[in-house]
């Protein structure tokens, strides 16, 4: 457990709550709500929490063994939202990492009373959203709808952080494919691109609880705190849309790649071609003068290995001109 508290009226009560001291708190009071932060739970300590705050077993499960998609789910009054986290992983150069994202979770299981955040990864914390919160008591006053909003916002600004540090590495790779004569390894872009599917899978399916969070018929969200997820919508979609510009421009990059790998593998051999051709002349020529008849032309000549070796040199050397003239060298 990482934190728990009780807010009335937008105020942190002081004092240290254990998750059932801070529950019987409110219900005596009759106000306020608790937020309880969870940072990997066990299952025993999933199933306490969930018999305080009356948690469906499903949700429980979800929380402990992860690795969800994003998602919105109800369960009577109590939302459970799935979020992914993405952490940019700093790197002197794209050329030479192996990885630039990391991925965690944050589940949030959302009550009129209560909210449960459960956080898988270690870039996740919460401590600045609720310290932020904390600051402002009239946002705070809103309720767990509030609160849910704060870490929807934080996360998704996080995707836009990401994305905004993801720029330079694509803008890397693009510069590297086309700069002439140099060569770029394949396996970088595919690396690369790989890193962005797993941003997009962890960020692109959560437009559809967002458009739950505004829309759905029968909604927990108070109206006015809907309307702060719409900006929270927004910035998603502007992120959605970064990606799926990385993930074209990687695929355009990823083609003209194997294009300029093509081409220069179509160079190489023309130069192969060209020496095996320069270096069948004398070859032919020594092969036919080897074959050791006694009647071949000029065979006896006193001039005969002079005139060979000056023919052999003279169509040597053309076709060296001829190829370097035709760039083949």
């Amino acid at each position: 457990m990482i934190d728990c508290a009780v807010y009335v009226d937008g105020h942190r009560l002081p004092g240290r709550y254990t998750h059932t001291e801070a529950v019987a708190e409110v219900h005596r009071r009759g106000t306020g709500f608790v937020w309880l932060g969870l940072h990997h739970p066990d299952e025993r300590q999933m199933a306490s929490v969930a018999h305080t705050f009356g948690l469906h077993e499903l949700m429980v499960e979800d929380a402990v063994h992860a690795h969800q998609r994003p998602k919105l789910e109800r369960y009577d009054n109590v939302l459970f939202l799935v979020l992914r986290t993405v952490s940019y992983i700093e790197h002197e150069s794209v050329a030479t990492t192996k990885d630039i994202v990391e991925t965690g979770e944050i589940m949030l299981f959302t009550g009129p009373d209560f909210i449960v955040s459960v956080r898988h990864g270690d870039h996740s914390e919460l401590s600045q959203v609720r310290k932020r919160l904390e600051r402002d008591p009239d946002r705070l006053a809103r309720g767990p709808a509030a609160v849910l909003h704060a870490i929807a916002d934080h996360v998704v600004d996080s995707y836009l952080a990401v994305t905004t540090a993801v720029q330079p590495d694509v803008d890397d790779i693009e510069e590297l494919v086309f700069t002439p004569d140099t060569r770029i390894a394949v396996d970088q872009i595919y690396m690369l691109k790989r890193e962005i599917v797993q941003l997009r899978r962890a960020v692109v399916p959560l437009a559809e609880p967002l458009q739950q969070l505004i829309r759905a018929p029968g909604n927990p969200i108070p109206k006015d705190v809907r309307r702060y997820f719409r900006d929270v919508a927004d910035h998603h979609t502007t992120v959605s849309d970064r990606i799926a510009a990385f993930d074209e421009t990687l695929g355009t990059l990823l083609d003209a790649a194997i294009a300029k790998v093509t081409v220069q593998q179509n160079t190489d051999m023309r130069k192969i071609s060209a020496w095996v051709a320069i270096a069948a002349v004398p070859t032919m020529i020594a092969g036919i003068y080897g074959m050791n008849f006694d009647r071949m032309p000029e065979l006896h000549w006193e001039y005969g290995y002079y005139v060979v070796l000056a023919a052999i040199v003279t169509i040597t050397v053309g076709l060296f001109v001829t190829f370097r003239r035709n760039n083949w060298l």
